[in-house]
């Protein structure tokens, strides 16, 4: 029903986050992981899952499709409900999850809260057949450029705004951090306001 919802997070709660959508609160229950990452105030995307239950209609959301979709796999386990999915994606990424299963690590999906070891076991029997190396290796490739991408970008935006501090118009700043950043190996912001300021003396 609710593919994902886009808002400003209204507050954060043990468990869920209350997300303002057009002046609707929406409570979507999310990892630990995830409540760590949200900030009240700022506007967040979340994919999110529709449970219906007779005693109850919950939202779980997540902020990639990808953990979504482990979140569908695991509910899918026999005894792992989403409170048990929930708790297996507050302890480790999607990456981990992929790699725990396919390596057959019990004892690491039964640091889960509420998750055994028999348990744990079941969920590597009932999803190993789902995942596929390949395609752990690729997806995790892919994590990891895109987190230096956004550490990189960071740093730049970092560095601009130092610059425009000191004085410096945003075209001017924006222009030598961008030299800077070609020329300098470092991605540390403070390495490129110095090798910036080369260029704007």
């Amino acid at each position: 029903m609710f593919a994902y919802i886009r808002g400003t997070v209204a507050a954060l709660e043990s468990d869920s986050v209350i997300l303002d959508h057009q002046g609707i609160g929406y409570r979507i229950y999310v990892p630990s992981a995830v409540l760590a990452e949200l900030s009240v105030g700022e506007e967040r995307k979340l994919h999110t899952y529709f449970a219906v239950r007779e005693d109850a209609m919950q939202l779980y959301g997540f902020l990639t499709a990808d953990d979504l979709e482990l979140f569908r796999l695991l509910i899918g386990v026999s005894g792992i409900g989403p409170k048990g999915a929930l708790g297996i994606l507050g302890v480790m990424s999607g990456d981990e999850l992929r790699f725990a299963v396919l390596s057959e690590d019990a004892a690491g999906l039964s640091k889960a809260p509420g998750i055994g070891k028999k348990t744990a076991q079941k969920v590597i029997i009932e999803l190993k057949d789902k995942l596929d190396l390949m395609d752990a290796f690729e997806k995790k490739a892919a994590h990891t450029a895109a987190g230096a991408a956004a550490q990189e970008n960071s740093a730049q935006s970092d560095a601009i705004m130092a610059l425009t501090a000191l004085g410096y118009s945003s075209t001017e700043a924006m222009r030598a951090v961008r030299t800077a950043a070609a020329e300098e190996e470092s991605e540390d912001a403070e390495a490129l306001i110095r090798a910036a300021l080369k260029f704007l003396y």
